[in-house]
């Protein structure tokens, strides 16, 4: 359904990014941000999802800062927290800006972000000018409670996620009161992804329907 396409950030810097397009007049701009394993078969499935939904999404190479092209397997954790902590948070943002002023013509720009994505849409919330973000087990969100989304968000989380403690969750509940939470019961770290052992197929359906019917609700 998607097509690659060139950004170029504020700074010059120009990446790569996969644009899924609905058909008919899209109902509005999603980012989807990836994972520490870049701009995977998975993630460009995410976003043809969307488009299916009638939204413009584009799912921008965040790691093209550090290597053009970096895709790994979901084996290869511990190089994907290496490429993420090579990144900085102004380039990080830079890029994603870059995506999201690409997809605005559709009428509004909404960040879907998940893993370490879904800690980059917390703070995209906070940082930019977006409409609606949408947070997946984003594990760093916890220790930027410092952070003030300026815009609806809603959170999912897995209780039985190994990276991040309940008592991570329950720190940022209390810590953003007027947010949307959800708790997969049994539901562990990565659980929408269909390609990690993690997958539960009933916990992405429903957190997928519940995060469409958010942006449709804040961007209507």
């Amino acid at each position: 359904m998607g097509k690659m396409v060139k950004l170029k950030a504020k700074d010059g810097h120009e990446l790569d990014a996969y644009v899924a397009d609905p058909k008919g007049k899209p109902l509005g701009g999603v980012v989807v941000v990836q994972e520490i394993f870049g701009v995977t078969d998975h993630v460009k499935r995410i976003a043809d999802q969307y488009a299916a939904e009638g939204y413009k999404a584009i799912a921008p190479a965040m790691f093209d800062r550090i290597k053009r092209g970096i895709t790994l397997p979901y084996s290869e954790i511990q190089q994907g927290i290496a490429y993420m902590h090579q990144l900085e948070w102004p380039n990080t943002l830079a890029d994603l800006e870059a995506a999201a002023a690409a997809v605005r013509d559709a009428g509004s720009a909404a960040v879907v972000g998940y893993c370490w994505g879904g800690t980059v849409a917390h703070v995209a919330a906070s940082e930019l000018d977006v409409d609606v973000a949408v947070s997946y087990y984003g594990g760093g969100v916890a220790r930027m409670l410092d952070k003030q989304p300026r815009c609806p968000i809603m959170y999912h989380f897995g209780d039985q996620d190994g990276s991040i403690p309940m008592a991570d969750i329950e720190k940022i509940e209390k810590q953003y009161p007027d947010a949307v939470f959800h708790i997969y019961k049994g539901a562990g770290h990565g659980f929408n992804c269909d390609e990690r052992g993690s997958y539960s197929a009933p916990d992405a359906r429903l957190a997928f329907g519940r995060s469409i019917a958010f942006l449709r609700e804040q961007t209507a």
